[in-house]
């Protein structure tokens, strides 16, 4: 099979359940920002963002190691698994129970000491994806795609559900006064936000229960030289998804750090909901980008077999950066109507950090398929070296501007330190592991949608048929151009 063609089919088969499920969560935004007020969604925001930095600590990159060590034929595969979901229940065991017993110190250093009972329950969420991490690479592994894909719906189901239930359906009741049997016996008003994470601890107990089967299945015997090994490999990958997540989340609880001694705690959580709420706009990008790292992790390794691989790299970064650009030019073009998405106006005077946020995601996604590099050549130390420069511009440039221009600073210091990683990742990435790519019409891809966005700012148009026509004209210009420069070319047989 083409790769190409094989990497399509496996990102929209992996990437089914987190499609479905970003998305899914993204139409949450308009139920959340219609309930809940800016300083509401700001503590939602701000818990989202620690629990970023707990996944990757409580993983600390054995996923991908797993991946790796399960790929070598001298390897026994059932021991690479036990030994992964050994180490993993360990350590995450650990963490439960101590984030349980020291729950009311913890929740006095983030500002929520009313409520400890966060603290527990992120323990538990993050513990549980933790374990259940292994489980999933597996079924991606065997090519399970009707499992891996009903597990993760079902859990997403159960999340959905239950945000609809408590936030979408009993907070506006109990408000209009309404008394039965949901209201008065399942639900407590005084949980508020509290039902966002409840829903969220229920849904992954439920991937749990579905994923359990595989844990009385194995033998539970590890193998110290071999995850002595897969330490060693995955604890650079770790230092580098401590680092991404630096750059992703770390501005959240920035702002509020910085912010609330001038603003109030109030106060500088609404900035941080503000800044949440127009983030989740972005996450269109996000969504498309997390679909592709499920399938394209292990079909990079994969096809790292074949002697054309580095030309299936260069052709498949092409494509993602043609499909990143549609995505961005067709969200700036239509913000009139996607701002609509999260419902309270008090949050659209953020909405200026979204083309800023759009482009950092499109950088992040480029970073990504450039990655590969030092996975493959076993060198994880220099994504690891990448990841921490891009974590010290991060804090650097938030620390400097959140002061004077606040979330703006935030998102464009997030587009510098994404941008400043892809051209570090591309100039190491040359040495180590050379990929032709083709530079020239990647960047011509990503000018042209920035410029078509340019060209209707310039024009400034009341919002009206007139301008909705103008902009579909720029969306199917881009797209004219694209079939135009990568239609197979016929070839004349004399």
């Amino acid at each position: 099979m083409n790769p190409l063609k094989k990497l399509v089919g496996q990102t929209a088969i992996y990437g089914l359940p987190s499609i479905v499920g970003r998305l899914l969560n993204y139409l949450l935004v308009p139920i959340h920002t219609a309930i809940f007020l800016k300083e509401q969604f700001g503590v939602i925001t701000e818990m989202y963002a620690y629990v970023s930095f707990l996944v990757v600590l409580l993983t600390y990159g054995m996923e991908t190691a797993f991946f790796r060590f399960n790929s070598k034929e001298e390897n026994n595969k059932d021991e690479v698994f036990s030994t992964t979901i050994i180490a993993l229940l360990v350590t995450t065991s650990i963490f439960i129970l101590l984030a349980s017993i020291f729950a009311q110190p913890i929740a006095n250093f983030i500002s929520y000491p009313n409520n400890q009972e966060y603290v527990v329950w992120f323990a538990f969420i993050v513990g549980l994806d933790a374990i259940s991490s292994i489980p999933l690479a597996k079924l991606r592994v065997e090519n399970k795609a009707k499992t891996f894909a009903a597990v993760n719906l079902g859990s997403i189901a159960i999340n959905i559900g239950l945000n609809l239930f408590w936030i979408g359906y009993c907070i506006p009741a109990y408000q209009d006064g309404v008394s039965n049997f949901f209201t008065e016996y399942l639900f407590t008003p005084t949980i508020g936000v509290g039902y966002v994470f409840i829903a969220n601890l229920f849904a992954t107990a439920f991937k749990f229960v579905l994923l359990s089967p595989y844990l009385y299945k194995i033998k539970y015997s590890i193998n110290i030289p071999l995850l002595k090994k897969m330490l060693s490999y995955g604890w650079p990958l770790l230092v580098a998804s401590l680092a991404i997540i630096v750059n992703e989340n770390a501005d959240k609880i920035m702002l509020k750090w910085m912010l609330k001694d001038t603003l109030g705690v109030d106060g500088a959580t609404g900035m941080v909901g503000i800044y949440g709420a127009c983030y989740k706009i972005s996450i269109i990008i996000s969504i498309f980008i997390q679909a592709f790292r499920y399938a394209a992790e292990p079909f990079f390794f994969n096809q790292a077999k074949e002697q054309d691989a580095t030309k299936s790299y260069a052709m498949v970064m092409k494509y993602f950066v043609i499909v990143c650009s549609f995505i961005f030019l067709g969200v700036m073009l239509y913000m009139d109507v996607i701002k609509y998405f999260v419902r309270k106006e008090e949050y659209w005077v953020g909405l200026n950090v979204v083309p800023y946020l759009l482009l950092a995601n499109i950088c992040l996604g480029i970073f990504y398929n450039l990655s590969i590099w030092y996975k493959l050549s076993g060198k994880t130390r220099y994504g690891a070296g990448i990841a921490i420069v891009g974590a010290i511009i991060t804090i650097t440039m938030n620390y400097i501007l959140i002061p004077f221009i606040g979330y703006l600073g935030s998102a464009i210091t997030t587009l510098v330190c994404y941008f400043s990683m892809v051209l570090i990742s591309y100039w190491l990435g040359q040495k180590y592991y050379p990929v032709n790519y083709p530079l020239k019409r990647i960047f011509m891809y990503l000018v042209l949608a920035i410029g078509f966005y340019g060209i209707t700012i310039l024009l400034d148009m009341e919002t009206s048929l007139f301008k909705y026509m103008i902009h579909s004209f720029f969306m199917l210009l881009f797209v004219a151009v694209v079939y135009i420069l990568e239609k197979p070319k016929k070839v004349l047989i004399s």
